[in-house]
Formats: C-alpha cells, structure tokens, sequence
C-alpha cells in the first residue's frame, strides 16, 4: 500500500473514532477526485487527506491551494448531483493534515467554503 493511500485509510479509521460515517471515498470525475465523504450529524463532509514528509516546500494545510479546491468543489458538485438526497443536507470541507504517519492528524473542520 503506498503512503497515500494509507493515510487515507488513517484518516478514515481517525473520523470514524470522532463519530463520523463513511459514505464514500476515491470519488473520482472529470473535475477532480475527493478522497473520503463522510456523513457528520446532517452534514457531507468532503474530506481532503494531505501528507507531507518534508516541509520545506509547504505543509500539507498550505498545499490545498485555491486551484485545489476550485477542484474539490467541482467534484464535490459532481458527487452530490449523482447523490441528490444528500444534496438536500448540508456541506463542508474538511482536511485530515499528516506531517507523518505515525503521528496524529491535524483536522480542519470546514476548512474552506
């Protein structure tokens, strides 16, 4: 399994632990890719999992940059319009930020609008 994807798998097993229920992950379309969809109370959560190993270049918060969530949001829209009872609730996004594996998440709730 690469790192990614295991921090991916991490991330999923941390907001499951925080009361959160997958809906779904790897939602790929032409607009982009969302990593974890979740379901937080009457809310889609859109989550992005970053992982840096090495922070000279930007820390994982700094690495979604606008271009990146122009992205998310695209498919995001993409996601609901195939999911049109979740449409109806409401929605946010997250990020899971890993500066390691082995070390706990930092989680931005509503990271972005």
């Amino acid at each position: 399994m690469n790192t990614g994807a295991e921090a991916e798998q991490l991330a999923e097993q941390f907001l499951i632990a925080q009361g959160l229920r997958p809906i779904g992950k790897n939602f790929r379309c032409k607009g982009g890719e969302l990593d974890l969809i979740m379901q937080h109370q009457r809310c889609t959560v859109f989550v992005e999992v970053r992982l840096r190993s090495n922070r000279l270049f930007a820390s994982p918060l700094e690495s979604v940059t606008l271009a990146k969530q122009k992205k998310l949001k695209l498919a995001a829209q993409h996601f609901l319009q195939e999911h049109p009872k979740l449409a109806q609730m409401a929605c946010r996004f997250d990020v899971i930020a890993y500066n390691g594996l082995s070390e706990t998440p930092e989680w931005i709730q509503a990271a972005f609008e």
